[in-house]
């Protein structure tokens, strides 16, 4: 499991910071000179329309995709990601929209999906020898530890519902992402109960002191889990404010540009 490296877990930390970060996709600015900072404590919501920006920024947080100029600081380092394995291996983990779940495999094995345990050391390695026991134990304490509850460790993703998924989906973020949490559109395309599932558990991971950074078109949802809003529009920052200060109705207004 990947062992953390920020011993200050103080709220108000800087876990990341990004200076000038910008993206050119030919001709097209899609980030434009980002000025953020996230620390320990935060659940950071980015929203705006689409091509705002806020995809772009949490792409180039995650090794997606590289920055076109800029400085991506994360615990304190200066780093360049060349793809997203370099990012969870440093901590930073991200619950994608469409999962990133194999429906064959069962629950452990998703939460263990290209980091298997194996036995027997060296030769255990060459050889694929996965520890089952050890993976199916270490998912079983994860899920517990957030409250979520399925049906066994051993049941394949594809025969549970979706609100299930998604729970597996986050508790792998928290299993891995010891420094930061990415989510994207983490409730979409679940019903009313699976919805309120998905959001109680965020909050449980929140309170856990991992920061986390939430995109979600949903203001309803982001004023209930997000301590700060920052919204993109047109490629740039727009605002970044903490969720106390504000309103739905300035949020509607910094994303349409009605208010500066």
């Amino acid at each position: 499991m990947y062992e953390s490296t920020l011993r200050d877990r103080t709220p108000g930390t800087v876990v990341l910071r990004t200076k000038k970060l910008t993206k050119w996709y030919g001709a097209v600015k899609a980030l434009n000179d980002v000025d953020l900072e996230i620390r320990t404590g935060d659940v950071v919501a980015l929203v705006g329309d689409n091509g705002a920006g806020k995809s772009t920024f949490a792409k180039l947080i995650s090794g997606a995709i590289t920055p076109t100029s800029g400085i991506i600081e994360f615990l304190g380092q200066d780093v360049e990601f060349q793809d997203p394995s370099q990012a969870r291996k440093l901590g930073i983990e991200t619950v994608y929209q469409d999962l990133a779940l194999v429906p064959h495999i069962d629950v452990g094995g998703n939460l263990f999906l290209g980091r298997e345990p194996t036995k027997f050391g060296s030769l255990g390695r060459i050889f694929g020898i996965l520890d089952l026991k050890s993976m199916r134990t270490s998912a079983w304490a994860s899920l517990e530890r957030l409250k979520v509850k399925l049906p066994s460790v051993t049941t394949p993703i594809g025969s549970m519902s979706g609100g299930q998924r998604q729970a597996t989906a986050i508790a792998r973020s928290v299993l891995w992402g010891s420094e930061l949490i990415l989510m994207d559109e983490p409730v979409a395309a679940l019903g009313v109960q699976e919805t309120e599932e998905a959001l109680k558990l965020i909050e449980d991971v929140a309170s856990h002191g991992v920061p986390l950074v939430v995109i979600s078109h949903n203001l309803e949802h982001v004023f209930r889990v997000a301590n700060r809003i920052i919204v993109f529009r047109l490629g740039r920052l727009a605002v970044d404010i903490q969720t106390k200060d504000t309103t739905p109705q300035e949020i509607v207004g910094y994303i349409t540009g009605a208010k500066k």
